[in-house]
């Protein structure tokens, strides 16, 4: 078997790992089954990979078909991922929080031939659409008593559960053992690993057409910079695997170093599961990491008096301890103490809350807010930031693990070229390079794009879309908009997403959003005013907070008003709004907001499967609301 270095197919790095780093019955995989955890070995996932292939290999699948999995992270979704790209067939995962006729249209564009499915709720989308999917063949069932729901009398479809398939696989591997090593050998690395399906913010979801290249030296370029990462590290996995940055930084980085790969059973459980299976390295996104530090203010300042006045005193010598390493100096033997006393005192108590073994956190999906990045750094807990897209397989840059830069998503990866492009004249201002970091550089604004081995093949059947994502020199334009700072990339906004005010100023929304999330009142935000004269906002509180400040039950989140109009808690919000705002500039600044009393929902149609607010929806949806909001602002002045 050659080195990890010569893999260039997702099949051959876990075949990899067997041969090079860990014994057949080492453990690669940890669920919860039950009441216990599970181990799983890399033997045993071989073994039921080749099931998979050989089961689908029987029933006439070849190469370059496509083959869906709407399934929660689990051992069968690595199982039928590995069994379906060792026979060249091509991964389509599917969002398990899709409407039906997004799913249905997903199954459709991608002509998928078979869908692995996770549970009786999804099973159910799926039986209602069915007859409507022209090409799929297989429904499978990976979950006990599906027999118990009732399938449709004319649907014309093979339904067979995932464990059936397996047992039926494992009897015919034997037979396809020489067709199934022989299809993995013929896969090339511009061979089609997965299509991602973007999340549909702007319009009509498009299939990401990502190449085993793509996703292989993403996650090789991605190791050189995480020389941290090694064999014995343990990832906890709770973001989707639909989702193409949880499958490369943890399932093909897994695959890639031989780390053992542990499963959350959901968000809910994800606190507890982190203290049962104590992991080393874990992928986030931002706002999960605000939980965490928003629950550890409030758990620490909330009682006042001494207890508070320690907790405080322990982020600020935290802090002046981190700020001495960031500027390459030693701390003295006095701050050097503190920094032991308030480890004990209060840092430990957060820690041991992660399973106390975190090596360090990576945070994607978003920019992580300066603040919140610090406060990590504060309690001696490195968060790695990066960025990407579905389209750049998604890493384009990486922090390294000796550097941080507060409020950056890191250094630009070996084997791409990085540009900001000038918004007006589409100009190229700067290109940068792993090899031109320099650490001091800085750049201005403009949109960043991209060229290498991280870009996408285009989108599956739409020519005329990857024509215009991807210009005729190899650029794909990401629509973000960023600089250079300290070396490091710097992500401002979305180009869609930016606000130009009725005097022609810009104004990008996520950054000044981040300013009044720094409040513990509030829990999102989205701000209002382009083409208008002053930005406005709707609001959406910390229910637990304002729970517990105006004693409010339950019933109260049922009601059907909309929006909340009570005096006392529009004056508790606009408390912190004001406070906040002394941060920004005065055209940035909110005039008038209104509180909106349950959050944004996927339901609803107003975020994306991760959790990006969907901008036209919400103001589409409220405008009226935000008519009256303007309204009310111009009497009152």
């Amino acid at each position: 078997m050659p080195s990890s270095d010569q893999i260039s197919t997702v099949p051959g790095l876990l075949r990899n790992v067997v041969e090079n780093i860990h014994s057949p019955e080492s453990t690669f995989l940890i669920h919860k089954k039950a009441e216990s955890w599970e181990n799983i070995s890399f033997k045993t996932t071989l073994e039921n990979a080749d099931a998979v292939a050989a089961f689908f290999l029987e029933k006439g699948i070849v190469k370059g078909d496509r083959m869906g999995l709407m399934i929660e992270n689990g051992p069968d979704y690595i199982f039928y991922d590995q069994g379906v790209q060792q026979i060249g067939a091509i991964n389509v995962s599917i969002y398990p929080t899709l409407s039906e006729h997004e799913v249905e249209y997903i199954i459709n564009d991608s002509g998928m031939r078979a869908i692995l499915v996770g549970n009786n709720f999804l099973y159910k989308k799926i039986l209602k659409i069915a007859a409507n999917c022209r090409r799929l063949e297989y429904i499978i069932p990976a979950f006990d008593d599906h027999e118990k729901i009732t399938v449709p009398a004319d649907l014309h479809l093979q339904i067979i559960s995932f464990e059936d398939l397996l047992s039926t696989g494992k009897i015919k591997t034997a037979q396809y053992q020489h067709d199934i090593r022989a299809i993995r050998e013929t896969i090339s690395p511009s061979d089609t690993s997965s299509l991602v399906y973007t999340s549909g913010t702007t319009g009509t979801p498009k299939g990401v057409m990502l190449s085993h290249n793509n996703f292989v030296e993403n996650v090789k370029v991605c190791l050189t910079q995480m020389e941290v990462i090694d064999k014995d590290d343990v990832f906890l996995s709770f973001l989707p695997l639909s989702h193409v940055f949880e499958r490369t930084a943890t399932y093909h980085v897994c695959c890639t170093a031989g780390c053992t790969m542990a499963f959350a059973q959901s968000l809910e459980l994800l606190a507890k599961n982190m203290m049962e299976v104590r992991p080393t390295v874990m992928n986030c996104v931002p706002r999960l990491l605000e939980r965490i530090h928003d629950k550890a203010y409030k758990s620490g300042t909330a009682e006042g008096g001494v207890k508070a006045r320690i907790f405080l005193w322990a982020m600020e010598t935290g802090k002046n301890y981190r700020q001495k390493l960031d500027e390459g100096k030693t701390p003295g033997i006095l701050l050097s103490t503190e920094k032991m006393i308030a480890e004990k005192l209060v840092f430990s108590k957060i820690k041991e809350k992660t399973g106390g073994r975190l090596k360090f956190l990576i945070s994607g999906g978003a920019a992580l807010p300066k603040n919140v990045g610090e406060f990590f750094g504060n309690l001696g807990i490195k968060v790695c930031e990066g960025f990407g897209l579905t389209e750049t397989s998604p890493v384009m840059t990486f922090s390294e693990a000796n550097r941080q830069v507060y409020g950056t998503v890191g250094r630009v990866i070996p084997g791409i070229e990085v540009a900001i492009q000038d918004i007006e004249t589409k100009e190229i201002i700067n290109i940068q390079t792993h090899d031109t970091f320099d650490e001091n550089f800085v750049c201005p604004e403009g949109e960043i794009i991209v060229r290498g081995h991280c870009v996408m093949q285009g989108y599956f059947n739409k020519p005329a879309e990857t024509a215009e994502a991807i210009d005729k020199d190899n650029w794909f334009h990401t629509g973000d908009i960023g600089r250079f700072y300290k070396g490091y990339l710097q992500i401002t906004d979305r180009l869609k997403n930016m606000i130009v005010n009725a005097y022609g100023k810009n104004v990008y929304p996520t950054p000044v959003e981040n300013i009044y999330l720094k409040s513990l009142k509030i829990e999102q935000i989205f701000l209002i005013g382009d083409k208008r004269e002053y930005l406005t906002a709707i609001v959406i509180p910390n229910r637990e907070s304002m729970q517990e400040k105006f004693g409010l039950p339950n019933e109260f989140f049922e009601s059907p008003e909309i929006f909340i109009t009570e005096p006392e808690i529009v004056e508790w919000i606009n408390q912190d709004i004001k406070l906040f705002s002394k941060e920004l500039a005065k055209f940035e600044r909110i005039k008038n907001f209104m509180i909106k009393r349950n959050p944004f929902s996927m339901d609803e149609g107003e975020i994306t499967p991760t959790m990006k607010i969907k901008r036209k929806v919400v103001e589409t949806k409220y405008a009226e609301s935000i008519a009256g909001m303007y309204m009310a602002s111009v009497e009152a002045d």
